[in-house]
């Protein structure tokens, strides 16, 4: 099993940062994973793809984010971020870690970030 966890949401104005973090434990390195990202959830909305990024380090990111969000990992720390600037409002969501390990995906209980205008 794994578990996840996530850090760093809260309140920010338009056109700033946050950095999300995501610890993930109950395994090995996150080397070992297939593949892990992050996801998000808008009120009235479905979950979408935010950015995902593999295990050889290839990147995939949602139109909506290119060029203002960077996924990245560390495998030392087992921790996967979500560099988030020039935040929107249409921003605003649940963000959640996501991991595939084993051909299973595991979720995070997601985090806050709502970006006012």
């Amino acid at each position: 099993q794994v578990q996840l966890a996530e850090s760093g949401g809260g309140l920010v104005q338009s056109g700033g940062s946050l950095r999300l973090s995501c610890v993930a434990s109950g395994t090995g390195s996150i080397f070992l994973m297939n593949a892990m990202g992050w996801f998000r959830q808008a009120p009235g909305k479905e979950r979408e793809s935010v950015a995902t990024i593999s295990r050889i380090g290839n990147t995939n990111y949602a139109d909506s984010v290119k060029d203002r969000f960077t996924i990245s990992r560390d495998n030392a720390k087992n921790t996967v971020y979500l560099q988030m600037n020039s935040l929107k409002p249409e921003d605003t969501a649940v963000y959640y870690c996501y991991a595939r390990y084993s051909g299973v995906d595991f979720w995070g209980k997601g985090t806050l970030v709502t970006v006012s205008s």
